[in-house]
């Protein structure tokens, strides 16, 4: 297993057409939106390096260790589409721009979950779910982590199918980031998975 990198598949567990022809993005001006502390970061957590930098359609910064697809920037993009209208619905102002965001897509520690379902996440810490349902013997699988609130940011695991399951990561690993900023009070009582609750905290 690679060094560090919460839970979606533990409820931290996080195309239209004419987007499939959505060309690639790359350019320096992304990279400079990005922080080198919260790149170390990634990097640290994933044990992974992220060479291409892109911005989906609606202006999402995503840290990639290989080219993302069309598919994958969409998706990326539909999550947090439903995860700013939920927020909206609960009367959230804060950090309800694309731009906001950076999203790290890492190499995945597994592919199949232990019903054999596909199901791409990555190895993090056990941490607090230490001798729990979870624990791998040291490390849970997840889907999505939150790296920092400012800049907002987290890493999931590459997919090459099931992208709709992309879009679930985002906003899930999303509405953290978004109590963060709304709701302190109810980021508190569900950031922790451990205690129990899941995803989506806001319907």
């Amino acid at each position: 297993m690679r060094s560090s990198k919460l839970i979606y598949g533990v409820k931290v567990l996080v195309v239209l057409a004419a987007l499939l022809s959505f060309p690639l993005q790359l350019s320096a001006r992304y990279a400079q939106r990005t922080n080198p502390r919260l790149i170390a970061r990634a990097e640290q957590v994933t044990g992974d390096r992220f060479p291409v930098t892109v911005s989906t359609r609606m202006g999402v910064t995503v840290l990639a260790v290989k080219p993302p697809s069309a598919e994958v920037l969409a998706a990326i993009d539909r999550g947090f589409d439903e995860l700013f209208a939920v927020a909206r619905r609960h009367g959230y102002r804060n950090r309800l721009n694309f731009g906001d965001y950076t999203v790290f897509i890492a190499r995945a520690d597994r592919t199949k979950d232990s019903a054999g379902q596909y199901s791409p996440d990555i190895a993090v810490p056990a941490g607090q779910y230490a001798g729990g349902y979870y624990d791998q013997g040291g490390f849970i699988y997840a889907a999505g982590m939150v790296l920092a609130f400012n800049p907002s940011a987290f890493v999931l695991a590459e997919h090459e199918r099931d992208f709709s399951r992309i879009s679930n990561v985002v906003r899930y690993e999303g509405e953290h980031l978004i109590l963060y900023y709304n709701d302190r009070a109810l980021y508190e009582k569900t950031a922790d998975h451990s205690k129990g609750g899941g995803h989506p905290i806001l319907q």
